[in-house]
């Protein structure tokens, strides 16, 4: 039988594999690439199948594949390709092993049946009836599968356990390790040991197994690395003893020197991590490691787990504190996530450098470290330790930390001692309030808790400007808009305005600071004022020279008031920043000198614009505004009052119900149905007191008011302009200049300041819309004056200079005659057709009006 098998198209190998019984995988030999496998099918034999997960064996199927692995694993056969069936993939063939046909040996022992000729022809093994005579001679002796004994079949299916392969629930994979950890124990894998080494977060056990050679046992993983079978895996490695994993790795690095089976073509790949060196720096940043993400709540995204736990046991160790950092390696990384940008192959990529952080150990926590080289506590090793972060698992050749190793001893001592993100425990929750993204209303309802205790203690987490900030008050687990009771710093793009946002970082961002909160304005960001170290903060602005009193506010109501003046006047007599070109009496402002001693300068916001250059304005910060907006929240809206009990007159003040945002506010009647109302659909116009708009009503929009809210002053000022004459609205160009001086006003709610030059009294003191005492201001944005751009852009013009003007308005209308100049050399608007004004003189004086003041 042999005789006749050993002819040409055999191929020689070893058997790797005995997936079932009547299947071996076998393999070839090469010494450099990786040995080629072949899976054989005996021909024309069915052996019992194996449960799949979660399925029952056929009988006797367990038996029938340990029979053949015993038979034949290891050992040297010779095999042949009988026939295929391309549907399934399969190849089945003859195997021998020496002199002895395998299949013979199987359907002898009763392992295995033999199956009728296929569907093709061909599709049979050449020794179909030797076989056939076989199977009839095992099934007389009763032998295998074809046992005549009671209760045999039932017997010969295994009773299997669940698999905790995918699903971790179905092992108690640390209760295991920890009854044998280091111990041998026996495997079912050709008579080997393993040794448990620990467990992976998915529930996995890591060991090392070891199988008989002679005398000796041998590590396998050690053998596999060795003849470039296998690579040495950093994360896993780390759970073994110190001298076996050195083992592991060296044994690694000589298979690359030699180009062993899958190093046969290795070549360093060239990698977008570029090592750091010589760039050691004391400093106030970590590698190789990864913690919880804040999230973002402008995208509804939470906290991780533990991210807020981990930012604060990180703030309160490190924040003030010298480190001493160790830049070590380079990488692309993608600029939204922080993923590989060579993996990613994404263009929006940037190059991040990273380091190791080193807190001197006096200064450090009571953490222990296994590194007793290091300069100081490694602030990643710290983190890792407490349950706060994990270790990266780097890929091959990527860089990583001079301290990797610590940093997986300090993870897998978190992992045993369930700290943090590893404890089985749901992770702490905080809910936090965030006002700094809620309506003003929300605000000032939280107002009162806040008034409540007089001092707070608070986080610095933004420094949005130099005088505003976001704050958490862990007490009241809220986060804050806040900024100091009557101190400004300059404007964005105003000078000195980053030198104030830069010293207020450096001395509070992220410190425990105490605040007391006053009041809270229009925009929802309380006011008051800040200590931190016992130091009130404002007065370290003011003495910076980057600040300035705001006369607006009410200094009676302000800690520390007569401190911040007197830290005012030092630096303007020191001359520093802000004040570097201030003269007693004199100051400059918006890039031009004006003897402002009693000029009064207030945070504006514009309101509404009328025609001719005017328009209102509220004062930012005013404490009026906000008691008014509190009365108007308590008041209880009724329903729509009864015709004829209500019955509002031109001049009354009333609550109307503004169209836009369906807001209740202040309004004056300017106008209404002649005789009594008759329908609730009658029209109504209204003055808006407190903006300085109005608008057409139905009676249903009104209700009748409160006299102790109505005769409260209005909020809104009037304003014109100075120095400059705007058309009216019925004049040419009267409505491209109002338009235009509405989209430099009212965007966004945009603070101005406005320099009250002059007031006029003319129009006495009557409420209606447009008239009253108009305050004859120069607005300004930063560096930007709306009265200089109203002329730039050909839509006012200059008023003329009169022999009788002070010094200071020649040098005003001198410094605004530019402006002029360049929209009549560009002929626009007004001067299309160039300068045809009157040339004619006022040869009187105007009448005396108030400087200064608001009267």
């Amino acid at each position: 039988m042999a005789s006749t098998a050993l002819s040409t198209g055999w191929l020689r190998g070893k058997v790797k594999a005995v997936p079932s019984g009547d299947c071996l995988v076998i393999m070839g030999s090469a010494k450099a690439d990786i040995p080629p496998e072949k899976t054989i099918t005996l021909s024309s034999l069915i052996a019992p199948r194996l449960a799949r997960r979660g399925g029952v064996d056929e009988p006797f199927a367990w038996e029938s594949r340990e029979f053949l692995r015993k038979y034949c694993i290891g050992k040297d056969v010779m095999f042949r390709v009988d026939y295929t069936v391309p549907s399934i993939g399969r190849e089945f063939g003859t195997v021998f092993m020496g002199d002895k046909n395998v299949a013979f040996a199987v359907v002898s022992e009763g392992w295995a049946k033999v199956r009728e000729q296929g569907q093709q022809k061909g599709e049979v093994s050449p020794y179909l009836a030797d076989l056939q005579s076989l199977e009839e001679q095992a099934k007389q002796q009763g032998v295998g599968r074809w046992t005549k004994e009671p209760g045999a079949s039932e017997l010969a299916v295994r009773n299997l356990p669940p698999s905790a392969i995918g699903d971790p629930s179905n092992l108690d994979a640390m209760g295991l390790l920890a009854a044998n950890k280091g111990k041998p124990m026996h495997g079912i894998v050709e008579q080997v040991r393993i040794v448990l080494e620990g467990v992976d977060k998915f529930s996995n056990l890591i060991g090392s197994v070891y199988y008989p050679d002679g005398d000796t046992a041998r590590d396998l993983a050690l053998e596999l690395v060795q003849n470039g079978f296998a690579k040495h895996v950093e994360w896993s490695a780390n759970m073994m003893e110190n001298e076996a994993k050195h083992k592991l790795k060296a044994a690694e690095l000589q298979a690359k020197k030699e180009r062993l089976r899958i190093w046969t073509n290795y070549v360093p790949p060239a990698s977008n991590s570029k090592a750091i060196h010589d760039q050691n720096f004391t400093g106030k940043v970590c590698v190789s490691s990864r913690a919880p993400k804040m999230g973002n709540p402008r995208r509804e995204e939470k906290p991780a787990p533990y991210a807020r736990e981990a930012k604060e046991f990180l703030r309160t160790r490190l924040i003030g504190n010298q480190v001493n950092v160790s830049m070590e390696y380079s990488r692309k990384v993608g600029s939204a996530d922080g993923t590989n940008a060579a993996m990613s192959n994404s263009a929006d990529s940037r190059v991040m450098d990273f380091g190791s952080v080193l807190l001197v150990k006096s200064e450090a926590d009571d953490t222990t470290s296994p590194s007793t080289n290091q300069v100081g506590m490694n602030v990643a090793e710290m983190v890792v330790s407490r349950g706060f972060a994990t270790v990266v698992r780097h890929r091959d050749f990527e860089e990583r930390s001079n301290y990797y190793d610590a940093l997986l001893a300090a993870e897998s001592r978190a992992v045993n001692s369930r700290k943090g993100i590893h404890s089985s425990k749901d992770s702490p929750v905080m809910h936090i309030t965030d006002l700094t993204t809620a309506s003003a209303k929300k605000t000032r309802d939280f107002l009162p808790f806040l008034q409540r205790t007089k001092r707070h203690t608070a986080v610095v987490e933004y420094v949005l400007s130099g005088h505003r900030f976001k704050l958490l008050i862990p007490r009241e687990t809220c986060t804050i808009a806040f900024s100091f009771s009557g101190v400004r710093c300059p404007g964005r793009e105003e000078p000195f305005s980053e030198d104030a946002i830069a010293l207020m970082r450096r001395k509070i961002l992220q410190r425990d600071v105490e605040i007391e909160v006053e009041t809270v304005d229009r925009t929802g960001t309380f006011l008051g004022s800040l200590w931190y170290s016992r130091t009130n903060m404002a007065i370290t602005l003011l003495e910076s020279g980057l600040a300035r009193l705001q006369t607006s506010f009410s200094s009676d109501k302000i800690p520390d008031a007569h401190l911040l003046a007197q830290a005012e006047e030092s630096a303007k007599r020191q001359k520093l920043k802000i004040w570097e070109t201030y003269v007693e009496g004199q100051e400059v402002f918006s890039g031009r000198s004006a003897e402002a001693k009693h000029k009064e300068v207030l945070k504006v916001v514009v309101t509404e614009v009328l025609g001719g250059g005017k328009f209102y304005v509220q004062t930012v910060g005013d404490q009026k505004v906000t008691a008014i907006q509190q009365q108007l929240v308590a008041l209880n809206i009724k329903e729509a009052p009864v015709i004829g009990s209500f019955n509002p007159a031109k001049g009354d003040i009333v609550l109307a119900q503004f169209s836009m945002d369906n807001s209740w506010n202040r309004a004056m009647i300017v106008s209404g149905p002649r005789g009594a109302v008759e329908s609730p659909n009658d029209k109504f116009e209204v003055f808006y007191i407190d903006y300085g708009n109005r608008e057409f009503l139905p009676y249903s929009h009104l209700r009748p008011l409160d006299p102790s809210v109505s005769a409260a002053p209005s909020l809104a000022q009037l304003c014109s302009l100075a120095y400059i004459k705007v058309p009216n609205l019925e004049d040419d160009f009267g409505q491209e200049a109002a338009e235009y001086l509405s989209e430099l006003t009212l965007n966004n709610s945009k603070e101005f300041s406005a320099m009250i030059e002059e007031q006029d009294t003319s129009g006495g003191k009557s409420k209606g819309p447009g008239s009253g005492i108009v305050l004859m201001v120069t607005l300004t944005e930063g560096e930007l004056s709306i009265n200089a751009a109203m002329l730039q852009e050909g839509l006012a013009k200059l008023e003329r200079k009169k022999k009788w003007d002070t010094r200071e308005r020649k040098t005003t209308l001198d410094a605004l005659e530019e402006f002029q100049a360049k929209a009549k050399k560009e002929r626009l608007n007004i001067w299309q057709y160039g300068d045809v004004q009157s040339d004619d003189e006022e040869l009187a004086p105007p009448p005396a009006r108030k400087a200064g003041g608001r009267g």
